[in-house]
């Protein structure tokens, strides 16, 4: 180990780190990046990391106790969950700095299965909570060991925006009551602006809770941009203060904290009974695929920092371990924190001991001084979490996004208010359905040109953009801008037979330029077959040029390929008009190709 101050986890500058070889793929330290970091360590980080996790707690306390009431389960178990899961990511997590523990993205879809099911219930609650997190975990560890890290990929940038806004405008809703010192029953995030309407007019408002709140909110709102000053821990410790010397948890009813339990998470098994059993896989899967989206995306941000490579399926196991481990130590679902790691980055983290050494400091709080935030105000903590909430939300790139299309700013708006609406699992499950057909729908209905020839410019040439362009006589050029399959090919099929009827002149081959056909699927592959036999019924040769190898394989699997012939097939669309104009003698001049 070396003791150089100089020393970095990062690649010298104008180097990437190598992506992992087979032999990496094999060895046990692909699945224990963090013993991989320990024996690499330098002694030199020691210092950064142990500073940054004492700055680091700071933040972890306040945030983890806040998150954990905004998921619908007492705060001492939101502690639990950032002690566990800090300590399991950092033997399993691929990522140098990144934090994980409790978050605003998770407590409305955590919030949405434990409310109604626990019926008030603390230990009910945890316990359908604890179990989400171990079947988020199964979930990652699954989809990790068997290389799905693409999945969140299907999510565009759009639905992504629209699903975390939505997200966002929940929390914000869900947190109201506890800002304004009263609480509603929560039925869904319309009904529950009505009930906080009512209970305003009502009078119900307790004036002290709000303003301590609101102030609390200001003060984290004000420093949020400056990396130095601990607005959170600044906010939440003058907003405890204040209560506790003015005793105004007896004086004006203001709801606090309480003692915590003395202690540190013990093994634990969530039993939940039968008829919890689907929404809380419902729940899980959800969670799986929220966490996973934003920790990946956090990952690779910070990745491309360090200038080093995280693998996406370990950074899902790592995921899925840390929930695991949650979910058996009386915690619940967590995920990276884009508020956390910031603090810890700026700190001086090097590695993931700044998580460890945050972990234990947490664990001391516990068990040296449990009743250090008993006056905490829970109108402070629904101040943290609604700050978090705001930073959640997307505007100004939604707004480049309506200038330069938009069908997918509206697509965003409607994930927005389906998830404001339906509440988060539904609008989940509406954010993947819009997805499906966001993706569907561009390779169903996808961009066809017939092509000619236009003057001065090499090639052939969509003849909607050249209107100009010549027609070989005789000849249709037709390309076709995505892959064929089930969805698109009798639109194929119908395309091919529209540009060769309105060909000027009797068409004697169709040749398709296939090069932006990265795929063929059976349906289609019968498709061609049918279309093949029609236009060969009207005395037409169907040829094709550009097409990729592997595509091509994949005719000769099908048997068109010896269907159609070796003499259909052409390198490019220019060899297929020389070997049309060879065979077929007309009057065509061209000097520009």
């Amino acid at each position: 180990m070396s003791d150089s101050d100089s020393s970095s986890p990062v690649p010298e500058p104008g180097r990437i780190a190598h992506r992992e070889t087979s032999d990496d793929k094999t060895s046990w330290s692909r699945w224990l990046p963090g013993l991989r970091t320990l024996r690499g360590y330098k002694i030199a980080w020691l210092r950064h990391d142990f500073v940054a996790g004492l700055v680091l707690t700071t933040m972890l306390v306040p945030v983890g106790i806040a998150y954990a009431v905004a998921s619908g389960v007492p705060g001492i178990y939101g502690l639990y969950a950032t002690i566990v899961g800090l300590l399991a990511y950092a033997l399993f997590g691929p990522s140098r700095i990144l934090v994980l523990g409790p978050d605003s993205s998770l407590a409305a879809v955590i919030l949405a299965v434990v409310l109604p099911l626990s019926g008030g219930d603390p230990h009910r609650a945890i316990a359908l909570a604890g179990m989400m997190a171990i079947v988020s975990g199964v979930v990652c560890i699954l989809a990790g060991i068997a290389r799905l890290g693409f999945v969140t990929e299907l999510l565009s940038k759009p639905i992504r925006y629209g699903y975390m806004n939505g997200i966002a405008l929940t929390v914000l809703i869900s947190q109201l009551p506890k800002l304004l010192g009263f609480s509603i029953e929560s039925d869904g995030p319309l009904r529950n602006l009505w009930a906080i309407a009512t209970a305003i007019m009502e009078g119900k408002t307790n004036w002290t809770a709000f303003m301590v709140g609101a102030a609390t909110l200001a003060v984290i709102l004000l420093f949020k941009g400056n990396k130095r000053v601990p607005s959170i821990l600044i906010a939440v410790v003058g907003a405890t203060i204040v209560v506790g010397v003015l005793d105004l948890a007896e004086s004006a009813g203001i709801s606090v904290l309480g003692s915590l339990p003395q202690g540190l998470p013990a093994f634990d098994i969530p039993w939940i009974t039968r008829a919890d059993i689907v929404p809380v896989l419902i729940g899980g899967f959800a969670v799986a695929l929220v966490s996973f989206a934003d920790t990946s995306v956090l990952s690779r941000v910070y990745a491309a920092r360090s200038r080093t490579y995280v693998d996406p399926n370990q950074e899902m196991v790592g995921l899925g371990v840390t929930n695991l481990a949650a979910g058996f130590f009386q915690g619940f679902p967590i995920c990276s924190s884009s508020s956390r790691t910031p603090v810890a980055e700026a700190a001086g983290a090097k590695t993931q001991l700044t998580g460890v050494i945050g972990a234990v400091a947490v664990a001391l709080l516990l068990v040296v001084a449990p009743d250090l935030l008993k006056d905490l105000p829970t109108s402070a903590l629904a101040a943290v979490v609604i700050a978090s909430a705001i930073g959640l939300i997307e505007i100004t790139d939604l707004r480049r996004i309506y200038r330069i299309q938009r069908w997918e700013f509206w697509l965003s708006i409607v994930c927005t208010v389906g998830v404001a609406v339906l509440g988060a699992i539904e609008g989940i499950g509406l954010a993947i359905v819009i997805a499906v057909i966001e993706f569907l729908w561009d390779g169903w209905r996808p961009y066809s040109a017939v092509l000619g020839r236009a003057d001065g410019v090499k090639g052939y040439h969509d003849i909607k953009r050249y209107p100009d362009a010549r027609l070989v006589p005789g000849l249709v050029l037709f390309r076709w801008d995505a892959p064929l399959f089930f969805a698109n090919a009798e639109l194929f099929h119908d395309r091919v037979l529209d540009a060769v009827a309105a060909s000027p002149t009797p068409v004697r081959w169709l040749v398709v330029a296939a090069e932006p056909v990265t795929s063929v699927d059976v349906t289609s592959a019968d498709m061609l077959a049918d279309l093949d036999e029609t236009l060969h019924a009207a005395g037409i040769k169907l040829c094709v040029a550009e097409m990729k190898d592997p595509v091509k394989d994949k005719l000769k699997r099908f048997g068109l390929f010896a269907r159609l012939g070796e003499t259909a097939f052409f390198p490019t669309v220019g060899t297929a008009v020389d070997s049309y104009l060879m065979i077929h003698p007309v009057d065509w001049e061209d000097e520009d190709r």
